[in-house]
């Protein structure tokens, strides 16, 4: 391995020929073309005017261990990636190594050389020239400059060398400048991945459960209207987790250090719900002994989270449509104009464009709450989230209840996944502990949770088919068959425990609170 000399090519032809090719490189290294243009183009010239062939860039990366080739001229894309080799590792590695050139006049008889990229296919028979020289920048050797020569008796080595030092020199500039810029592409796909991690993070609220795509979608939009001060109606069937929404809304605003205060709108009859929102005077009425406050002036600078708003009687919309358009009210039996700052969040399991058309609620109410509205999906939509859900619910409860109960069977976990959950996550949560409590082992069997759930459907369902109505045969909407299943789920239950409401709400895995509103909503009577 050494630089020997052959018959020179002829002086005169060869500096013309020398100058002719570092005008032309300097010219391209100075044009207005991609970086990367402008190097390959400096090794066509090579190949076009010096007859050097699989002209390579081969460059250190980041932390200065390892080489590859990022520009080349006669490689595909697959031999470029075979070139890669370790500082020190084959003549280009001994190159970066030392910061000195090598030229091998014959590749096919020197150890040292890997032809690692397997372009070569006949260099042992064929006498070809191997010239690598360092390309530096302040005396820091940052990539190397390659060539193939097939060897000429009238070729000198030393002088393509002593060309190919000049060249490298040119191109050292725009090498550095590339290198650095993909250092700089790298570290902004990292900082971009770890943005899009964080922002993960950011749309999932620790106290929200869930990674299905559904629940992506809520999550940017709590991320989204957290932002704003925009009143936010939260739809979807009950169970789903609405007001863990509203707290995530809250918490994720810049009112997080107000006051989040709540109101169950169906809970209360419309006297107690317009002191619970409004407050009252003293003496506004008899057992009013002292002023009080209502929610609206306790969530002055912070959010007032209205439940179920579907439900509250024509005369209450009026005076909250009234509140929320003006942020201004009197309290019951006073006569002074109270002014707030709060930013309302309301929630619904209730088709309100059905009650508008039935003139069940106002329609400018409507549109003033539903300024943002986010629908919340059922359990059923998301199935895929039911075992992150199950691993909580079964934490929670093992703590809460002193049980040494940490996993769950197959078979359990496959029965809960092909049931339906009309209560969603709630009566998933109020199964799970139910089956928590009475788990005798450190294991969740089948025979735990309730037949419905065992089955992996509900018992009595009401039996109908296609979207008949079963009384009428007239063809039913979605939401009535839903309500005819539900009613004579309820009936079912209720018959099945002798009118227990208790025993009835347990078997159906929903609270006693709200069985109660439902045989309400659906005119049943208990039997005796």
């Amino acid at each position: 391995m050494s630089g020997e000399k052959t018959k020179p090519s002829g002086g005169l032809q060869r500096e013309i020929q020398e100058l002719s090719v570092l005008y032309e490189i300097t010219r391209q290294m100075t044009a207005p073309i991609p970086i990367e243009e402008r190097m390959r183009k400096a090794l066509d010239v090579l190949h076009e005017k010096m007859g050097m062939h699989r002209g390579t860039l081969t460059l250190l990366d980041a932390e200065g261990e390892n080489l590859t080739i990022e520009i080349a001229h006669g490689l595909d894309d697959q031999a470029k990636k075979k070139g890669s080799y370790k500082v020190g590792e084959g003549i280009t590695g001994k190159v970066v190594e030392a910061g000195e050139p090598i030229a091998v006049p014959n590749i096919g008889e020197e150890p040292l050389f890997l032809n690692r990229t397997g372009a070569r296919k006949d260099f042992r028979r064929n006498r070809i020239a191997f010239i690598c020289v360092p390309i530096k920048i302040d005396q820091e050797t940052i990539g190397a400059l390659s060539v193939d020569r097939l060897f000429e008796g009238n070729i000198s080595l030393d002088e393509d060398l002593r060309l190919l030092t000049i060249i490298s020199s040119i191109l050292a500039q725009t090498v550095a400048y590339y290198r650095m810029r993909e250092k700089e592409k790298a570290k902004l796909q990292f900082e971009n991945v770890e943005l899009k991690r964080e922002l993960a993070r950011k749309f999932q609220p620790a106290n929200i459960i869930g990674k299905s795509k559904r629940m992506e979608e809520v999550y940017e939009a709590i991320d989204m209207v957290s932002r704003t001060r925009s009143t936010v109606l939260l739809r979807g069937e009950t169970g789903t987790g609405k007001e863990l929404v509203a707290h995530a809304i809250h918490y994720g605003s810049h009112r997080a250090k107000g006051p989040f205060v709540k109101v169950s709108c169906a809970a209360l009859p419309e006297t107690l719900l317009e002191s619970e929102l409004f407050g009252y005077e003293k003496g506004a009425f008899t057992g009013a002994a002292a002023k009080k406050l209502g929610r609206f002036e306790l969530a002055d600078g912070g959010t007032l989270f209205l439940d179920e708003i579907g439900d509250i009687s024509a005369a209450m919309q009026v005076k909250l449509l009234r509140a929320l358009q003006e942020k201004e009210f009197e309290r019951v039996g006073g006569i002074q104009t109270v002014r707030v700052d709060v930013r309302v969040i309301a929630a619904t399991n209730r088709d309100l464009e059905k009650a508008i058309q039935e003139k069940q609620f106002r329609e400018d109410l409507y549109y003033r709450l539903n300024v943002v509205p986010i629908l919340l999906p059922s359990l059923r939509e998301r199935r895929e989230d039911i075992p992150l859900l199950v691993a909580h619910f079964l934490k929670k409860a093992s703590l809460e209840n002193g049980k040494k109960t940490k996993y769950i069977s197959d078979e359990a976990m496959e029965h809960l996944m092909n049931y339906s959950w009309p209560g969603n996550i709630r009566e998933l949560e109020n199964a799970v502990e139910r089956a928590v409590i009475l788990c005798k082992s450190d294991t969740l069997e089948a025979d735990l949770f309730p037949i419905p759930v065992r089955k992996g459907h509900p018992v009595a369902m009401p039996q109908f088919s296609g979207t008949q109505d079963p009384a009428t045969g007239a063809n039913a909407s979605l939401e009535d068959a839903v309500g005819a299943l539900e009613k004579g789920m309820i009936q079912e239950a209720l018959r099945s425990n002798a009118g227990n409401q208790r025993k009835a709400a347990k078997s159906l895995g929903i609270t006693e609170r709200i069985l109660g509103y439902k045989i309400k909503s659906y005119g049943l009577s208990c039997p005796r």
